[in-house]
């Protein structure tokens, strides 16, 4: 190693991180239970130590120094002294290269190796064998990063009540997509290709969904099964890019922000899917990389008991103890970074109960929400909570605060257990196209707190919804124990591919069925990316681990089945457009013909539904009318009645909303689900076919 080649500066304690001011680089790292700091500089290539610093300097728990002549592009890393005593809640291990929680940029590859392990990996007790091997040479390195250009672009700031999600994956999205150019296939550069944007915009979407961006590694137990973290769910370090989905070698910032300009852009929002409630270092037998060697006790909540081991509120190994101000502190720190520096429109938080519970159990109240409602950054930022994890009080569907929207599992299982012909759902089934006001209103907020989907990134794609019974998740190496047991799926008879042609149609049918519910509800509709293209994943239903042909869309795949489909969900989000009584910013409760809008729930008559008809188990057949009326004062009606019975059924039109004609939109019997003629008006008495939805409408002409 090689002597200092400059003289530390005491510094500052803040910002954390490492900050260039044109002549120097301030260093900065919070650690309130270390005795030491040192900061080691590497050669151009990562490979070789060439300085090593002590941090002399500690205010408020921030141990700082600061570098003349250091620039931007200066790579690094620490090494952090104190005890190791697992027992007492510390981990430290200064044979231990570092990363930087606020590094911006990243420097080489992370390798699994056995000295990333502070303990001697040969005893149980590891508390009793203090491992002395450098990990450096398998370590990834912080960079001194150069302070970043002003956004050219505004944000999109779509409303709530326009926005339609579509979830995708980086990597997945574009990596077998004929007209990207080779080198950019499943990369940022890629996912903002013109014809990638084109495409998305076709199908109306207004905003993108992208799973974990941030930095992450491979789970040690997938790397010895040769298998990849392909979801991202193993956060690294909560300020860089991943990677891996970067076109050029280098890992900075530069690539990620261009794909957010281009979407934004293109008029499209992005919202990422993050993880703030455990890391990459997993539980007590886990590696030392980052937050455990700078400062365990503080960043991990653990067991009262026994601090050698880990709360796992979040079934990940660790759960981050974000009631500890600096944690709270690196987690804002993260979000505005995002939101400021590098454009993102909204977060969805994973696992979000975690965010929100304190020493006397979840609250909706907790400091963490506080700080968010507060921050003027975030302060237009969409926020979406997955409201579950496996800790106490870990179900919170409906109980986040007013500016955040709710992944709604219960909006998904109502719709598939409607389909599929469960008797008694019904009246569910009707509360989840309502927006679920059942769930949100009662708190005093709108359906845009109800994020609805059918399928998602964790469970069976849209076609394997309608294709099998049983997970199929043999290619993850765990006897196919992993995943969801049971997922209200239906295969009409025969598991995975079929040559019958008559469970084809009846397969493409409800697939159509329950694209229709999704977009006709009340609330955000989130679509999964390839469900309008017939993707499947072969029945695995947690594809967590399948960065391949499974897991990537297929865009070879384009027969004339599959573009009907395409066709129909872009049909479908026109519809939406074109009727804002689809997209309502606040509950509707009033009859037709009261002010604004109205709704009326039918039955088979074309009669409002009373009580005793939501009792009958065995009702098939639902009218969901909505109403809204125009500058003239003059009200046009749209109409959607879902038939779920094997038997093809006569159905009523209400005649007592005005002397007009109903003229037909939507018919999911037909292959296209569109009919030919949809201006031809109907009889009083409609044939409603069997396991369909159609949709009328008196408005000769819509709005866009």
């Amino acid at each position: 190693m090689k002597k200092k080649t400059s003289t530390m500066l005491s510094g500052q304690c803040f910002p954390l991180g490492s900050s260039w001011d044109g002549e120097g680089v301030n260093f900065a790292l919070f650690s309130a239970h270390a005795e030491k700091v040192e900061l080691c500089l590497f050669n151009a290539e990562g490979r070789t130590e060439i300085a090593r610093y002590v941090l002399a300097e500690k205010t408020q728990d921030v141990w700082h120094g600061y570098l003349p002549g250091l620039s931007p592009g200066a790579i690094y890393g620490y090494r952090v002294y104190g005890p190791f005593d697992p027992h007492a809640g510390h981990r430290f291990n200064h044979h231990k290269l570092l990363l930087d929680p606020y590094a911006k940029e990243l420097h080489g590859k992370f390798s699994w190796h056995d000295s990333h392990l502070a303990y001697q990996y040969d005893h149980a007790e590891e508390d009793l064998s203090f491992d002395v091997r450098d990990n450096s040479r398998w370590m990834v390195k912080s960079v001194v990063s150069s302070p970043l250009a002003p956004l050219s672009v505004v944000k999109p700031r779509i409303p709530w009540h326009q926005t339609s999600i579509y979830e995708t994956h980086v990597r997945g999205f574009t990596k077998l997509h004929p007209e990207v150019i080779e080198s950019e296939r499943g990369t940022y550069a890629g996912l903002c290709d013109d014809k990638v944007i084109d495409y998305i915009k076709a199908l109306g979407i207004t905003s993108v969904e992208l799973l974990p961006v941030h930095a992450f590694i491979n789970e040690n137990h997938l790397y010895k099964k040769s298998l990849t973290n392909y979801w991202g769910y193993n956060t690294f370090n909560f300020f860089t890019p991943h990677s891996r989905y970067q076109s050029t070698e280098r890992q900075d910032a530069t690539e990620f922000r261009r794909m957010v300009e281009r979407l934004h852009d293109a008029g499209l929002e992005v919202i990422l899917d993050v993880v703030y409630n455990h890391t990459c270092e997993g539980n007590e037998l886990g590696p030392t990389l980052s937050f455990r060697g700078i400062d365990n006790a503080s960043y991990y909540h653990l067991e009262a008991a026994n601090s050698r081991y880990y709360v796992n509120d979040t079934g990940c190994g660790n759960t981050m103890d974000i009631s500890h101000p600096r944690v709270m502190q690196l987690i804002m720190d993260s979000l505005r970074y995002w939101s400021s520096e590098m454009g993102v429109d909204g977060f969805r938080f994973d696992l979000a109960p975690v965010l929100g519970r304190e020493p006397d159990g979840y609250n909706r109240q907790a400091s963490f929400f506080q700080a968010l409602a507060q921050d003027p950054e975030l302060a237009g930022s969409k926020l979406i909570a997955e409201p579950w994890d496996i800790g106490p009080g870990g179900y919170q569907l409906g109980n986040f605060p007013a500016q955040w929207s709710e992944w709604n599992d219960s909006y998904r299982d109502a719709v598939r257990r409607f389909w599929r012909r469960e008797p008694g759902i019904l009246p569910t089934f009707a509360g989840r196209l309502h927006g679920s006001s059942d769930i949100f209103e009662g708190s005093g907020r709108k359906p845009q707190a109800s994020i609805n989907f059918i399928t998602s990134h964790d469970g069976f794609t849209l076609r394997d919804l309608v294709s099998f019974n049983q997970r199929h998740n043999e290619a993850n190496g765990e006897n196919n124990n992993d995943g969801h047991g049971e997922n209200l799926s239906d295969n009409f008879g025969v598991e995975g591919q079929t040559d019958d042609a008559d469970i084809e149609i009846q397969r493409r049918r409800q697939q159509r069925n329950l694209l229709v519910s999704l977009f006709v509800s009340q609330g955000v509709p989130m679509l999964q990316a390839g469900d309008e293209r017939n993707r499947s994943q072969q029945g695995n239903n947690n594809a967590y681990c399948q960065d391949n042909q499974i897991s990537w869309i297929d865009w070879s795949v384009d027969s004339s089945t599959d573009k009907k489909l395409t066709v129909f969900v872009t049909q479908l989000l026109q519809l939406r457009r074109k009727f804002p009584v689809l997209r309502c910013s606040h509950y509707i409760h009033q009859p037709p013909d009261s002010d604004d809008f109205g709704v009326v729930w039918l039955n088979r008559d074309g009669e409002e539904m009373h009580d005793k008809q939501w009792q009958d188990h065995q009702s098939s057949v639902l009218g969901y009318m909505l109403a809204t009326k125009a500058a003239d004062d003059k009200s046009s009606y749209l109409l959607i009645v879902f038939n779920n019975s094997s038997e093809s059924l006569d159905f009523t039109l209400p005649l007592n909303y005005g002397e007009k004609s109903w003229h037909w939109l939507v018919d999911t019997a037909l292959e296209s689900g569109i009919p030919n003629r949809p201006d031809k008006p109907f009889d009083t008495t409609l044939k409603i076919a069997q396991r369909s939805v159609v949709i009328l409408t008196t408005a000769t002409k819509t709005n866009n």
